[in-house]
């Protein structure tokens, strides 16, 4: 990593353009990225070559963002998020070119989420804390908690745990069988019990 510079509380590659002053000690920012004025990237973040953070956009603690990714205004990213390479976000659901009255509506992806390479996600909607979306999925609306879901549009398929093992359930509860995790069936999804 000789080509980062050490000055700055985090890492940027020589070639990145950042110019927000909100950005977390430790995140590692790779060559050719732009971060505009008014972003915010929390700490020991990893964003990947060629991505783009609009002003307005979130980034939690500990984000992992792979090449290709483009975060516009609207975008909060929850802590331990991880976005696949190409992943699409979208802060429009009527873009026109130079609209000016333009709406930008907010996208919400809680921690710990997985978003699959070049999955599309449409705004407006919440992906819950852990879910995993597969790649090349475009979702549509919300996804709960611990999610298993892919395709387009993407429907959850199973459940999985903080781990990323798919959960099997034979009754009401289960236990993960990689970490010992606990969780039980709700009507609005499965919860953590232990």
């Amino acid at each position: 990593m000789t080509d980062m510079t050490e000055a700055l509380p985090y890492r940027k590659h020589p070639t990145a353009l950042v110019e927000s002053e909100h950005i977390g000690r430790g995140t590692r920012i790779w060559a050719f990225v732009h971060v505009l004025p008014g972003a915010i990237i929390g700490e020991d973040c990893n964003i990947g070559d060629h991505c783009y953070i609009e002003s307005g956009a979130v980034v939690g603690n500990r984000v992992t963002i792979k090449n290709g990714v483009a975060v516009w205004e609207g975008v909060h990213l929850g802590d331990d998020v991880f976005l696949g390479p190409n992943v699409a976000l979208t802060n429009d659901l009527l873009p026109r070119s130079r609209k000016p009255d333009w709406v930008c509506h907010p996208t919400y992806i809680e921690r710990g989420a997985t978003i699959g390479a070049n999955a599309t996600i449409v705004c407006r909607v919440r992906i819950g804390e852990y879910a995993m979306v597969g790649a090349g999925s475009v979702v549509t609306k919300d996804i709960p908690a611990h999610a298993l879901c892919f395709g387009n549009p993407a429907a959850v398929r199973g459940w999985v745990c903080r781990c990323a093992a798919r959960l099997t359930f034979e009754g009401e509860e289960t236990t993960c069988r990689e970490c010992g995790d606990q969780y039980r069936q709700t009507p609005g999804g499965i919860i953590r019990i232990v």
